[in-house]
């Protein structure tokens, strides 16, 4: 029987992680201008986390769980099966669902007609506008899984979860501000601009009820090693596909890998000394 302290801390964690999409809505408020120097370290800060995390956590954790109930072979290969699901899974959902490559727009138009300070025109902010709503929605699909893979961590192990939390957490970031800055250039508004981000980022904790209420009475041994091979070929398909291409946009390569490295880094000491 599952603790219902326990539950409440996995749907925690997603919620928190959902909520740092209104984080990016703030940047964009109330500094106007974000720092493509911060933005790449944190970029590559989480690739390095979730690259970790996903082989030296996630993947370890469903080879221990698949081995045990199917035996070294079978689990070992269906440990594979399960990562290059994850990996295929994505690709598919990026495919059909393509998500806004986040970077790219508030680099584009900072450079342009927001940094030259001058007006739109209402067919301009019409086409913001509407570039906002779709930017939303897609990463308000791409959120709700996210929000399964934090459950699914944090009930299993709460350090499992709080490393996967952080990792989605700062990947988030630069997705609020996607949102946010067409919507505020459209319509003047930056409560509106917050609010976009911030609802978009629901989606995750909503993502862990309906893992709680649909995999809650079912979950085991053999679906948590599924799960978690599955998991960490999403998590390295984001960071390779998404997270390291993105920080390298910024054209600060070096401090892209800086944060990779410092983002495992984080990571190896914190299993070692804090949890």
């Amino acid at each position: 029987m599952m603790s219902i302290h326990a539950i409440l801390f996995a749907i925690g964690l997603s919620l928190l992680a959902g909520l740092s999409t209104g984080i990016g809505g703030l940047m964009v408020v109330f500094f106007r201008k974000s720092s493509h120097v911060i933005l790449s370290v944190m970029l590559g800060f989480s690739a390095g986390i979730m690259i970790y995390v996903s082989f030296i956590e996630l993947y370890q954790e469903a080879l221990a769980n698949l081995c045990n109930v199917h035996g070294p072979v079978s689990g070992k290969i269906m440990t594979v099966l399960s990562f290059f699901f994850g990996l295929t899974l994505m690709a598919f959902i990026n495919e059909f669902i393509p998500e806004p490559n986040h970077p790219h727009l508030p680099k584009k138009m900072e450079t342009s007609r927001i940094e030259n300070g001058s007006r739109f025109l209402g067919r301009e902010k019409s086409r913001l506008l509407r570039t906002g709503i779709f930017t939303a929605l897609a990463v308000t699909i791409h959120n709700f899984p996210e929000g399964i893979v934090s459950y699914a961590s944090a009930m299993k192990s709460p350090m499992l979860g709080f490393s996967v939390a952080l990792a989605i957490a700062i990947h988030n970031i630069p997705e609020g501000i996607a949102i946010s800055i067409p919507v505020y250039y459209a319509t003047g508004s930056k409560k509106k601009a917050f609010v976009w981000s911030l609802l978009s980022g629901l989606s995750e904790p909503l993502g862990a009820i309906i893992a709680f209420l649909v995999l809650g009475q079912i979950i085991s041994d053999n679906l948590f090693g599924i799960i978690f091979g599955a998991v960490s070929g999403i998590m390295v398909y984001i960071s390779i596909d998404e997270l390291l291409p993105a920080a390298r946009e910024y054209g600060e390569h070096n401090l892209s890998i800086l944060g990779l490295m410092l983002g495992m880094a984080v990571m190896a000491i914190s299993v070692i000394f804090i949890f």
